[in-house]
């Protein structure tokens, strides 16, 4: 049976849950293709508890967790609410295919309802077709204001 959970940063065991599911993500290739490295294993977790806008949800099947949310309250000024961004969404691969994600993404959608937030974000690579249709199915679409100025689109400048 699955579960959703909020995540417990304190509770050694979701802490353990966290990281291996984030380094399952970071090892196929829509994750990279590469383990997190050894520092963020070290510095995650208490990165993590410093941030008062960080919400983790796990599932578990019985006391195997298979699936997490990283998530972060962040604000629209369009809206003058707040927002949710799901930053990572990982379902083991042995648990795919069984309604895992949709509960993640209906927990955060249950969770950003609660807080009073206009709308749920995320990024998806333009490849993942599983995902996209994942999110398609849960209500998700491509941002767009106006049609004749096209569909947003997600950018990076790495820092460090």
């Amino acid at each position: 049976m699955i579960s959703i959970l909020p995540l417990d940063l304190h509770d050694p065991a979701h802490a353990a849950a966290l990281l291996e599911l984030l380094d399952h993500y970071a090892l196929e290739p829509m994750g990279g293709g590469t383990p997190i490295s050894a520092t963020v294993r070290a510095e995650l977790l208490a990165a993590l508890k410093q941030e008062s806008h960080y919400l983790g949800l796990l599932a578990f099947d019985g006391v195997r967790p298979v699936g997490l949310a990283n998530c972060f309250f962040g604000f629209s000024t369009f809206a003058a609410r707040p927002l949710l961004n799901i930053h990572d969404l990982v379902v083991h691969r042995d648990a795919r295919r069984a309604g895992i994600a949709r509960r993640l993404l209906d927990a955060a959608a249950d969770a950003a309802r609660a807080r009073g937030c206009c709308k749920l974000t995320l990024e998806v690579l333009s490849e993942n077709q599983p995902a996209l249709a994942a999110y398609t199915a849960a209500g998700f679409e491509r941002f767009m204001l106006e049609p004749a100025s096209g569909h947003a689109l997600f950018l990076q400048k790495k820092l460090v």
